[in-house]
C-alpha cells in the first residue's frame, strides 16, 4: 500500500504511520517501480486495523483471543512472522529443505538427544466393520490409560515418552519396519521408496503452527496433569475435523468436481452450494502459505491440482494451503486413501507433544470463563 492508501485505510496522519513503522508494526520497503516511495505491508495495515477496530474493552479483548486474534499463550516452540513460520527461531521452509522429523523434533522438543520414533505392534483389537481410523484411535486411547508421564517434570523422560507416541501413532496408520528414519519407513510401507524425500518434506513442515486448534487441545489436556499419551489423543481429536487436519477430504471432493466438469463449472457449483474453496486462504498467511509454496515446488503438480489452483488465483488472488499441496503430494506418490490425514497426523504429533511437555512444565492450568449469553435464571425459582 502506498503511505496515502495506508494513512485513509487506518484514519491516521503521516505522523502516526510512521509511529507505527518505527515500532516494528508495519513493515516499509522501497517501492521498486518508484525509488522516491515507499510500500507498506497491507496484511500489516489489516492486522492492525482489525485490532483498533476491536477495541479494548474486556469483552471484545476475550472474544478476539479465539478467533484468530490477540495471542494468549507464551510459548518458546514456534511462531509465524510476517507470513513465515519459525521453529524455536529458525525458518521452517528452510529446515524443512534438509531435515529429517526426528531432526526437527529434537529442536521443537529443545532436547540434545536425536529422537527415535519405534516401530509399536499394539495389537489392539477393533471391530471387523470399523473404519481404518478406529485403529489409530483405540492405539492412542490405549497410551492415553498410561499414567506414566502424569506429574513428571524430567525433561529426558518426557521427550522419550513423546518418542514413542509419535512412534505409535505412524505404526497405528501403517505397517512400518524398524530400520531408517521414519519418513524411509512410511515411503517403504506405502511402496514409494523413489519420494521419499518428499515425504521427509512434508512432515517436517506439518510438525507444528504455533498455536492451532489441535495443538490447543493438547496444551489443555496438559494443563489439567493428564498423561502425554492422553494428550496426544485430545490433539488427534481436534485434528479430525473437516476445518482442520481433515480438511484433505474436502479439497479430495472439489478435485472430483474439477475432473467431472471442467475448473470454471466446478468452483462455481463449489461456491454456490458449500461456500468458500477449501485448501485456499489462510488467515496467519495473507501472502500465501509458504509451506504449500515449498512443496509444491519439489515435484511435478497434477494438471488439475495446477489448473485448479492457476483459477483460483486469477478469479479471487487466493493462494493454495498446505491442504491443497499434501492432496497434490499424494496424488503425485500415489498414496493410499487416507494417507494425507495420516502425514498431517503424524507430523503435527511431534508439535502435539512439544506443546503437551512445554504446558506441563509450565505448572499452569487451562480453564478460560464464557461469555454466557442464554436465558438469565429467576431468582428464587427455575428460569422459563
Amino acid at each position: 500500500m502506498t503511505q496515502e492508501e495506508a494513512c485513509s485505510a487506518l484514519g491516521v496522519r503521516k505522523q502516526t504511520l510512521y509511529a507505527y513503522v518505527s515500532r516494528g508494526r508495519i513493515e516499509v520497503r522501497w517501492d521498486p517501480e518508484h525509488v522516491s516511495r515507499k510500500l507498506y505491508r497491507s496484511s500489516d495495515v489489516a492486522a492492525l486495523k482489525k485490532k483498533r477496530d476491536l477495541g479494548r474493552a474486556h469483552k471484545s479483548i476475550a472474544a478476539s483471543t479465539m478467533a484468530w486474534g490477540e495471542p494468549i499463550i507464551n510459548t518458546r516452540i514456534s511462531t509465524v512472522v510476517r507470513g513465515r513460520l519459525y521453529y524455536r527461531g529458525g525458518d521452517a521452509v528452510e529446515l524443512a529443505g534438509r531435515a529429517t522429523l526426528e531432526e526437527v523434533a529434537q529442536r521443537l522438543w529443545d532436547s540434545d538427544v536425536l529422537p527415535v520414533f519405534p516401530t509399536v505392534r499394539d495389537d489392539v483389537p477393533v471391530p471387523t466393520a470399523a473404519p481404518p481410523r478406529a485403529r489409530v484411535y483405540a492405539s492412542i486411547a490405549l497410551a492415553a490409560a498410561d499414567r506414566s508421564s502424569c506429574g513428571s517434570m524430567n525433561a529426558g523422560r518426557l521427550n522419550d515418552e513423546a518418542a514413542t507416541l509419535v512412534g505409535r501413532l505412524a505404526s497405528s496408520f501403517v505397517t512400518l519396519d524398524d530400520e531408517g528414519p521414519l519418513h524411509l519407513r512410511l515411503a517403504r510401507a506405502w511402496r514409494c521408496e523413489a519420494r521419499a524425500d518428499l515425504l521427509r518434506r512434508a512432515l517436517a513442515l506439518l510438525a507444528d503452527q504455533e498455536l492451532t486448534t489441535s495443538a490447543f487441545a493438547a496444551r489443555v489436556a496438559a494443563s489439567t496433569g493428564a498423561s502425554l499419551g492422553a494428550c496426544m489423543l485430545a490433539g488427534l481429536a481436534a485434528l479430525s475435523g473437516p476445518l482442520h487436519g481433515d480438511a484433505a477430504l474436502r479439497v479430495q471432493a472439489l478435485l472430483g468436481e474439477v475432473r467431472k466438469k471442467g475448473v470454471e463449472a466446478a468452483v462455481e457449483r463449489w461456491l454456490a452450494r458449500n461456500g468458500p474453496l477449501p485448501g485456499f486462504g489462510h488467515e496467519l498467511y495473507p501472502q500465501g502459505d509458504p509451506r504449500a509454496t515449498d512443496l509444491l515446488a519439489v515435484f511435478e503438480t497434477p494438471a488439475e491440482v495446477r489448473a485448479l489452483i492457476d483459477h483460483v488465483r486469477e478469479t479471487s488472488g487466493l493462494a493454495p494451503t498446505i491442504d491443497i499441496a499434501l492432496t497434490a503430494l499424494a496424488g503425485h506418490c500415489r498414496l493410499p486413501e487416507d494417507a494425507v490425514f495420516a502425514m498431517f497426523a503424524i507430523g503435527r504429533s511431534v508439535g502435539w507433544m512439544a506443546h503437551s511437555i512445554e504446558q506441563m512444565t509450565s505448572g499452569t492450568l487451562l480453564r478460560p470463563r464464557a461469555n454466557y449469553i442464554g436465558p438469565v435464571a429467576a431468582e428464587g425459582g427455575d428460569s422459563q
